[in-house]
């Protein structure tokens, strides 16, 4: 088994992708357990600056979260999103799988086609299941790439809005036009909170 962990602790280090068990177990010798690897693996790392994360049902090692400060000078941003994609993104990450309709419903303002191929371009969304309801429109989903740049296992890790308002990406005031209730403080559909995660 220790042979095993240093083998899928190889794999790991050297693919930029997350890989899955299936991937791994491909690549190693037959008879291997990458999946039981990864166990002690992950508990090895515990701690340390890398961290062995699940990502969708893939695997990679990934900065430890609360070092990430500390690569700052390697991150090169080669695109700012529009405000539009921002609240687009945030919309299919809360609400998925979710259709155009649904999202231009949301917003309260129609989604370009430019907005959602620049979403798709990134592949940070992709195209669900059709839903069962007339004319059997198209569904829109996050994807691994999009839960790989923001550290999340899945989207049900998404924070909701008291955990946004904590780390101060919102203000501790309902939106305008609102009054404050139940909705207002526990919900964390707001479409204005959602847009704001992906500002920073």
């Amino acid at each position: 088994m220790a042979e095993q962990e240093r083998m899928v602790e190889a794999i790991l280090f050297a693919t930029a992708e997350p890989v899955t068990i299936r991937e791994l177990e491909a690549r190693m010798p037959h008879g291997c357990d990458p999946a039981e690897a990864i166990v002690y693996l992950r508990k090895r790392y515990e701690g340390r600056g890398v961290n062995v994360m699940k990502i969708g049902d893939a695997w990679a090692i990934r900065t430890a979260a609360d070092l990430g400060f500390l690569m700052q000078k390697e991150t090169v941003e080669t695109r700012k999103l529009s405000r539009a994609a921002i609240e687009t993104l945030a919309i299919i990450a809360y609400h998925q799988p979710v259709t155009r309709a649904e999202i231009e419903e949301i917003r309260g303002v129609s989604v370009s086609r430019g907005t959602v191929d620049q979403l798709l371009e990134l592949e940070w969304i992709r195209f669900g299941r059709r839903k069962m309801t007339p004319g059997r429109p198209v569904t829109f989903v996050v994807t691994q790439s999009f839960l790989d740049h923001f550290g999340l296992e899945n989207a049900r890790d998404l924070p909701g809005l008291k955990e946004l308002r904590a780390a101060g990406l919102l203000e501790n005031r309902p939106p305008p036009g609102t009054l404050p209730g139940p909705d207002t403080e526990e919900g964390d559909e707001s479409a204005e909170g959602q847009s704001e995660l992906f500002e920073d």
